[in-house]
């Protein structure tokens, strides 16, 4: 088995010529070669289940039978298990495969493999030696994807560490980020194809698990917690550049939100040019995403119950119509921020600097865990003491504080007992949820003002105000019965 560490980049086609006239790649010779490859998988899509791509690849006159591991890609940066030997296609061997129980997953699957799709391109590499003891290979590769006709554009860079540091790789991606518009990719060819070959529709990814092992660090969750967050913005970011679904931007704020609390959560940890460089920067994006989500959110739920109740008065269409013009604006505006350079930037940075944040084996997870948890509880507790019937100020921080405490919670989570963990999420959630509904109001309010200056709206301000008033007599009730509830990370 071999361990595959590679840091895949998109360029566009415009301006992936100019990559073998770059500086760094001058004084290395190109390599080009013609790579076919096709992808196998059960009728039922095993493999894919249990992220596993096999393929068949030709290289001149030799075919390569490929098993890897498919995991995500966050900021770019996979490494993938792989084993490779030769063969025949329509041949399976996985003997050279030395984990039993994937081996005996795929040998029970053989019977059933099938061509699912293809890959074709045309691959340019160079071998890099930038100081003794680093090798690196830079590949270009353009050609396409091919399911049952269906076909998609390759036109990628992948970076792959042949000897070395991943911080070595880093440099390399870094420095030629600063001089060609490329991109940290998280999608690797054999997801595009399944995507592909399904035909399915991109839809909103919402947040997923970290993947946590016995015996990580402190730092360790932590880099596992925000590579999880950049792999739900990630799989959410094409749909927010090409999409106007407003899911695909909520759900780039989502992981934005819970990437920036983790940082704030670890931050007793984390040194302080980390924090002081990505928080602001991680920060600026969410507020760019924010306005087309806010428009989003006042069009799509407060607006429709009003248009219904009112659907010919003036004011409720003139509001309709600015908040219209408003969402386009905004939505361009997020949509240039998901494609800049800056944000291509942020990704491979942020995720340079995260690998190499150094390990630390104190506090222990079992310490660290209990007493941010402790500490952010003790914040919701003083807001809610705090929290006044006609502040809606007050209330907002009460929300923002209660989602860094559910935050926690989910990134914690493999360390609470579930039954615990489940009864007091689902408070946290239900008291969130109406917290949200109530922001959604005042920001409502504010919407209408930006709307329609200058002009008084009485009828959708006073819909608004008894809305809010309605949400506000649950308030209380709902406070009093998450706070009766036992912190469930309390052993004691």
């Amino acid at each position: 088995m071999a361990l595959e560490t590679e840091i895949k980049l998109s360029v566009p086609a415009s301006s992936a010529r100019r990559l073998p006239t770059h500086p760094l790649l001058a004084d290395a010779k190109p390599y080009r070669q013609k790579l076919v490859s096709t992808y196998y998988d059960t009728p039922d899509r095993r493999l894919q289940a249990k992220r596993v791509a096999v393929r068949y690849r030709q290289k001149g006159a030799e075919w390569l039978l490929t098993v890897k591991s498919d995991l995500p890609s966050p900021g770019g940066l996979a490494q993938r298990n792989e084993w490779e030997i030769p063969g025949q296609p329509g041949e399976f061997d996985f003997s050279h495969v030395d984990n039993p129980k994937l081996r005996r997953f795929l040998e029970a699957a053989t019977p059933e493999l099938a061509p699912l799709f293809c890959t074709d391109f045309t691959r340019l590499s160079w071998l890099l030696a930038p100081q003794e003891g680093t090798r690196i290979e830079v590949a270009m590769d353009r050609g396409k994807i091919d399911a049952n006709g269906r076909q998609e554009t390759i036109c990628e860079v992948e970076l792959e560490l042949l000897e070395g540091s991943v911080a070595d790789l880093f440099a390399l991606a870094i420095a030629l980020q600063k001089d060609l518009p490329l991109h940290p990719e998280s999608p690797s060819k054999a997801e595009r194809g399944y995507r592909l070959a399904a035909n399915t529709q991109r839809t909103p990814v919402k947040a997923a698990d970290a993947q946590l092992q016995l015996g990580m660090s402190s730092i360790g969750v932590f880099r596992s917690s925000v590579f999880a967050c950049l792999t739900q913005l990630q799989g959410n970011e094409r749909g927010a550049r090409e999409s106007d679904d407003p899911g695909f931007v909520h759900q780039a704020r989502v992981s934005i939100r819970r990437l920036r609390s983790a940082i704030r959560l670890w931050r007793p940890l984390l040194p302080v040019d980390y924090v002081a460089e990505f928080d602001p920067r991680w920060g600026t994006l969410a507020r760019q995403l924010g306005d087309t989500r806010n428009w989003d959110v006042f069009l799509t739920e407060v607006l429709p119950p009003i248009s219904k109740a009112f659907p010919d008065h003036s004011d409720v269409k003139a509001v309709a119509k600015q908040a219209a013009i408003q969402l386009t604006t905004c939505r361009k505006a997020a949509q240039a921020a998901m494609a800049s350079p800056s944000y291509s930037q942020l990704l491979l940075e942020f995720t340079a600097a995260t690998v190499a944040l150094a390990e630390k084996k104190k506090p222990a997870l079992t310490v660290f865990a209990p007493r941010s948890l402790n500490k952010r509880a003790k914040k919701v507790a003083e807001l809610a003491a705090e929290t006044k019937d006609s502040n809606p100020e007050a209330r907002h921080d009460l929300r923002k504080a209660l989602k860094r405490l559910r935050y926690a919670l989910e990134f914690f989570a493999p360390l609470i007992p579930a039954r615990r963990l489940q009864r007091y999420h689902q408070s946290a959630a239900g008291l969130l949820d109406l917290l949200g509904r109530m922001n959604d109001f005042t920001v409502a309010e504010h919407l209408v003002a930006q709307a329609l200056p200058g002009h008084h709206s009485d009828l959708v301000r006073a819909w608004l105000a008894g809305r809010n008033d309605l949400l506000l007599a649950q308030l209380d009730a709902m406070l009093s019965e998450f706070l009766s509830h036992p912190a469930p990370w309390d052993q004691g």
